[in-house]
């Protein structure tokens, strides 16, 4: 009867305790203070926050938007990347190192430009591979699978009846 009535006790925090886990502390009744412990609540979900979460600020895309600042440096290398590395360096060989550097602030160009063709792998391992291990690579991009509710339903019944006929022989 007295478990039950512990269970509907739905201790969450120690404030619900009131004096009684200091008096189990004062008082040395170690039993009682490792039983109030044990009732309350381990999930975080439910206990009271301690600390007051940050004011919601401004976002990145807001802030480059009010300074009107370009987009970021791109990490790895889009297709417009090719194009203003090329105008960089035009830019360098015509006005110098300042005017390759002020091109760069305007438009920046990818952190890494990784190698083009080699199916995700890095080139020295690629171009180490025979003609047979290149063309036992999966495809680059994988074809989308074309299909439908319909043709799933059509061919569960047909893989069922070649079981069954393989079953029966």
């Amino acid at each position: 009867m007295q478990i039950h009535t512990l269970d509907k006790a739905q201790l969450i925090n120690e404030v619900q305790l009131g004096n009684q886990l200091n008096h189990a502390v004062e008082t040395g009744r170690r039993s009682d203070f490792a039983l109030m412990l044990a009732m309350l609540s381990p999930d975080y979900l439910e206990k009271t926050p301690t600390e007051i979460p940050p004011a919601e600020g401004k976002t990145e895309e807001e802030l480059r938007e009010y300074f009107e600042l370009a987009q970021p440096q791109p990490l790895t290398s889009t297709e417009h990347c090719y194009e203003r590395a090329a105008s960089q360096s035009d830019a360098f060989h015509r006005g110098g190192l300042r005017s390759s550097h002020f091109l760069h602030e305007l438009q920046p160009t990818a952190l890494t430009f990784p190698p083009q063709g080699t199916k995700g792998m890095p080139e020295e391992l690629y171009h180490n591979l025979s003609g047979h291990e290149r063309r036992r690579l999966p495809p680059a991009e994988e074809a989308k699978l074309k299909v439908s509710p319909q043709d799933l339903y059509l061919s569960l019944i047909h893989a069922k009846r070649f079981a069954e006929m393989h079953h029966a022989a």
